[in-house]
């Protein structure tokens, strides 16, 4: 006995068919792609922190990353300390911003000066105060990066003047604070 199976209505459909996407407007389209951009970048950093986890790094000081391009005629001259050791290595530092820095020599065939160079120039010949001068440098070097042999022994140990520079400039810093 043959099996009937009731007709089907093949005329209307059983379900109504999607209506037509509306347009989205271009705010729309950009706050989307923001969305899924935001969590590519959210899942690159999770991957590069994962990745990276291992290495062990030094924090960052900006005073080593964020410079300007000094030149002589832009640079004012040093607000002096009213101490003459903090005043002198002042003048030093300013003398190594705009005459130049050098390593292994305390002054180069161009003119650039090492930290010791610039202090000595500064001082005039006056040893005493050069001495005095060099020693709170090098004071302010080893709070900073622990037992150093001497000024010309961290200076040529650089290569570049960046620290240098700079801790010439705290030296100053301490010097006047330290009344002298």
């Amino acid at each position: 006995m043959p099996q009937t199976h009731p007709a089907t209505d093949q005329t209307a459909p059983a379900t109504a068919p999607p209506a037509p996407a509306a347009a989205l407007s271009l705010e729309e389209r950009l706050a989307f792609v923001n969305a899924a951009m935001t969590m590519k970048l959210d899942e690159a950093k999770v991957a590069y922190e994962v990745n990276t986890a291992h290495i062990d790094t030094e924090p960052v000081d900006l005073a080593d990353v964020v410079t300007v391009p000094l030149t002589p005629t832009l640079q004012p001259p040093p607000q002096s300390y009213p101490t003459p050791v903090a005043a002198l290595l002042e003048r030093a530092h300013h003398r190594l911003l705009t005459g130049g820095w050098c390593k292994d020599v305390l002054v180069d065939e161009d003119g650039a000066r090492c930290m010791l160079g610039a202090i000595r120039a500064e001082a005039r010949g006056n040893q005493s105060l050069e001495a005095d001068a060099a020693s709170v440098l090098l004071d302010a070097i080893r709070r900073k990066f622990g037992d150093v042999d001497s000024v010309p022994s961290f200076n040529d140990a650089w290569a570049g003047g960046r620290t240098p520079l700079r801790m010439v400039d705290l030296a100053a810093g301490l010097a006047d604070t330290r009344g002298l």
